[in-house]
């Protein structure tokens, strides 16, 4: 996160938490309507989001974009 180098120690928590158990109610994982149907957030900070596709049975997470609620919901 060039942007925001103060944030690095959050995101490497919430990635940690990623691997570990992707259903954690602290990532607040959600689907995303609409034509990305197939893609899921999680919430980085209050304001930062990380949108992914997550593959449960393949035990698989391929990140996509790390950005604000504007610019990851495009």
């Amino acid at each position: 996160m060039r942007k925001h180098p103060h944030s690095e120690g959050e995101c490497a928590t919430v990635f940690r938490q990623l691997e570990r158990n992707p259903r954690s109610p602290r990532l607040r994982l959600h689907g995303l309507k609409g034509k990305p149907s197939d893609k899921h957030a999680i919430s980085l900070t209050y304001s930062y989001r990380v949108v992914l596709i997550l593959r449960v049975k393949d035990r698989e997470v391929v990140l996509l974009d790390i950005g604000n609620h504007d610019e990851t919901y495009r």
